[in-house]
């Protein structure tokens, strides 16, 4: 095997340069296999806390209802009557009401009721009664500045989980108010999701609010149940986004991230569409490097006269995003949904109404479980074959792979199935796996 040395550039840059790989195609129709499920194990399970008034409302399958307690606090979760193999790794992720994602990047954000500092803590002592000691922290959380957070536990061979409040709104008094569900992770976290943006996706895609994305995905498929955050906050622009992204991505250890901004920039033409770009290619790479993978919808339609002028040229922008960017998986076309809906906008031309939003998270939901969720991958080869193709040696053949491979090019990706990846079966990795991959990936 030949083994091509490290090179100091970005993904784009190498699939340019190289002179003969041309983009993906846009339809996107192969970006992921199955989605491993990682369903809710917390729903009703038995729950304690020091201040357990509605105490129910933390892992009911309501999000408009939340606990509520005051500083310090605990609530505490027994798992035993789950299955010890559909509990051994799991993602805890809170949520809270706050309108912001995070409230520190607007001077005029504040939060409320938020968790600020905290410890995610296990308990190997049998279920049935609340144990008062045994508890081991497995996480500590000081000076939270995000209305949500998910955090991957490992518990293999407890019972027993909670988050132990110590501090919300920066103080260690006042109250706090949270909704707290505990994911199976077992086989990996895969069906784990955040939306970063601006107002429209602050407004629309909190799940506390009408159906939310994670449920309206439930609805199109009972096997899954995806932990969602909302990462929206009110005002910002993708200037924002790139300044905090590496921040917000080092607490997510989850798998899709959606940058959907724009509005705030092409309203007046703020930043100038080239910007624009140049922020959002930065937020995707960033993805990209944190081994997730990126999702970016196109710029909502705006009657606003002050946008309306600017939106074609920065829309250009997200679709040179889809054309330099194979890995970046195309979320819904807002531009046309809106634009041949105008129903769906409020009185001020740029949000939607309570219709459009839910029709907004609705579209969010039918678009990846299309793209992502739905099966489009090889058949997995018998035992001891090889599949070609399958870079990451997960039994499927898609774009995954094709970011593995791109990776081991560019020097940053060592671990892939060196068998697979020779796909013209010469003996060597090289250039032509690239593309004969990517003929793949195009039938």
């Amino acid at each position: 095997m030949i083994k091509l040395k490290k090179f100091s550039l970005t993904i784009a840059t190498f699939l340019f340069a190289v002179g003969m790989i041309s983009p993906l195609s846009s339809n996107n129709s192969v970006v992921s296999a199955d989605i491993i499920a990682n369903p809710v194990i917390s729903r009703n399970c038995p729950a304690y806390s020091n201040h357990d008034q509605e105490i129910k409302y933390a892992n009911d399958d309501a999000y408009f209802s939340f606990w509520n307690s005051e500083v310090s606090t605990y609530l505490a979760y027994d798992l035993s009557a789950v299955p010890e193999n559909e509990r051994k790794e799991v993602l805890a992720v809170w949520y809270n009401t706050t309108g912001a994602f995070d409230y520190t990047v607007l001077d005029y954000s504040s939060s409320i009721s938020m968790p600020t500092d905290y410890t995610i803590e296990v308990n190997s002592a049998p279920g049935g009664t609340y144990p008062e000691t045994g508890w081991k922290t497995i996480e500590t959380v000081e000076n939270n500045t995000c209305h949500s957070r998910q955090h991957a536990v490992n518990m293999e061979g407890y019972n027993w989980i909670r988050i132990n409040i110590t501090g919300a709104d920066g103080k260690d008094s006042g109250r706090v108010s949270i909704n707290f569900d505990i994911h199976n992770t077992s086989e990996g976290i895969s069906d784990s999701w955040i939306f970063y943006g601006d107002s429209i996706t602050a407004c629309g895609m909190h799940n506390c609010y009408g159906t939310g994305f994670a449920t309206y995905v439930n609805r199109l498929d009972s096997r899954y149940f995806p932990a969602q955050e909302n990462g929206g906050i009110g005002g910002i622009m993708s200037t924002h986004g790139a300044k905090n992204i590496e921040r917000w991505l080092s607490v997510f250890p989850g798998k899709y991230v959606s940058v959907a901004y724009g509005t705030n920039d092409c309203w007046g033409n703020q930043t100038g569409a080239e910007k624009y770009y140049e922020n959002t290619a930065f937020m995707v790479e960033k993805i990209i490097e944190s081994g997730k993978v990126p999702i970016v919808p196109t710029i909502p339609y705006s009657t606003e006269p002050g946008i309306t002028p600017h939106l074609d040229s920065y829309n250009e922008m997200v679709h040179k995003i889809y054309e330099t960017y194979p890995e970046v998986v195309k979320g819904p076309d807002f531009a046309t949904i809106f634009k041949e809906n105008p129903e769906y906008l409020s009185a001020d031309g740029v949000h939607p109404n309570d219709t459009g939003y839910d029709r907004m998270r609705q579209i969010w939901a039918e678009t990846m479980y299309e793209t992502i969720y739905k099966s489009e991958s090889t058949t997995p080869p018998a035992d001891n074959q090889t599949l070609p193709g399958d870079i990451n040696g997960d039994s499927v053949v898609n774009a995954l792979d094709l970011h593995k491979l791109i990776t081991y090019f560019l020097g940053t990706e060592q671990n892939i199935e060196v068998s697979n990846a020779d796909i013209d079966k010469n003996n060597r990795i090289d250039i032509a796996d690239l593309i004969n991959l990517k003929a793949m990936l195009l039938i």
